[in-house]
């Protein structure tokens, strides 16, 4: 399908900042010549989840070599190193189908290839099966976690010195962290796995999902990475790099931001358990949820980065407001001195302690 085709739709749409031209033109000029050596789109899944009725559905398309299925372009995909997925080419305005519940649905990748949308459809509680595919592409599998309609009690965890240590203002570092070292090279944080994993013991059925401000280009590195250190499987709520229509570059505040309030309206019964650090939003943004929405927080964890931490961070957060509503806050350097604050606050059972 031919790029001219796919943006005819655009006559419709509101005029794109200048950035947003000069990145479409850049992928327009990227995307022919990735074509013409033979590249073809594919499907990178990533994890989804859902309600009764619905499933939000999360996956991006980029051009890759072709192969014969039995080499899975995924596990190809998931074995790179994240430089690589950052100089892959994505492919925008192109149809993706969707098959789940027995249904299929026709959506569409935005600028960057991303796919992120809601389809109505009824899928049994728990974790579920969807398939994707586009073009020519060989059919791919996605996951979906179905959150049980009784449940009560949810965990939504940023993962930048949270869950692993990145460092992640640091430029330099950062950049080697992002763009060079695998999920092996990354170190977690002591004890927060254990947590997660007292947690999701404690409230059966519970959904847990990763707040990141991260790209989605490095979504196969940070699933190897929760997985290989025991975190509990689920949904990784990324951002896409890159100018927006209306401004040059897109603030991860916002993205943490809209997506709280976002669970908070498909979820409206549950609680969240809202887990971060002291070294960049996440005190000021979990109390700004709180404010709006406190029948929505069970508690409020933040994880203390140590003092050589808080240097690369760029210093401590100031954040007030930690009591308000008679909302618990609870700080400690590891997922040891969590839990204990989490057992004495009634939230983990004493028996889960060690």
């Amino acid at each position: 399908m031919g790029r001219s085709l796919r943006r005819t739709k655009a006559a419709a749409e509101p005029i794109l900042h200048r950035a947003a031209r000069i990145e479409d033109a850049l992928h327009d000029f990227r995307e022919k010549r990735a074509r013409k050596r033979g590249l073809t789109a594919t499907v990178i899944p990533y994890t989804g989840y859902g309600g009764k009725g619905w499933a939000r559905v999360l996956c991006r398309v980029l051009l890759t070599k072709p192969g014969p299925p039995e080499s899975s372009e995924q596990a190809r995909y998931r074995n790179i190193r994240g430089w690589r997925s950052f100089t892959s080419v994505p492919v925008d305005d192109i149809p993706v189908l969707v098959s789940a519940g027995g249904r299929e649905f026709t959506v569409t990748a935005d600028r960057g290839g991303v796919v992120d949308v809601r389809i109505e459809v009824d899928l049994p509680q728990g974790w579920n099966t969807i398939q994707l595919s586009t073009e020519d592409s060989p059919v791919v599998e996605a996951s979906i976690y179905v959150v049980d309609p009784t449940a009560r009690f949810g965990v939504v965890s940023d993962v930048d010195d949270t869950v692993m240590v990145t460092a992640l203002p640091r430029p330099f570092l950062a950049a080697w962290n992002t763009f060079v070292l695998d999920e092996h090279a990354r170190r977690p944080v002591p004890g927060m796995s254990v947590l997660y994993e007292r947690l999701t013991r404690a409230h059966p059925g519970s959904p847990v999902l990763y707040l990141s401000t991260g790209a989605w280009n490095v979504a196969p590195t940070l699933s190897r990475f929760l997985s290989r250190n025991l975190y509990p499987a689920g949904p990784l709520l990324l951002t896409d790099w890159g100018p927006t229509h209306d401004r040059w570059f897109r603030s991860g505040r916002e993205h943490k931001r809209d997506t709280l309030r976002r669970l908070s309206a498909e979820f409206p019964d549950i609680r969240w358990l809202l887990i971060g650090d002291d070294g960049q939003h996440d005190e000021e943004l979990y109390s700004e949820f709180l404010s709006d929405h406190p029948g929505n927080v069970a508690a409020v964890c933040i994880r203390q980065l140590s003092n050589s931490e808080a240097v690369f961070a760029g210093g401590r957060s100031m954040a007030d407001a930690h009591n308000a509503n008679g909302m618990a806050w609870m700080y400690a350097p590891d997922g040891a001195g969590l839990s204990e604050h989490l057992t004495n606050a009634g939230i983990l059972p004493k028996e889960l302690l060690p």
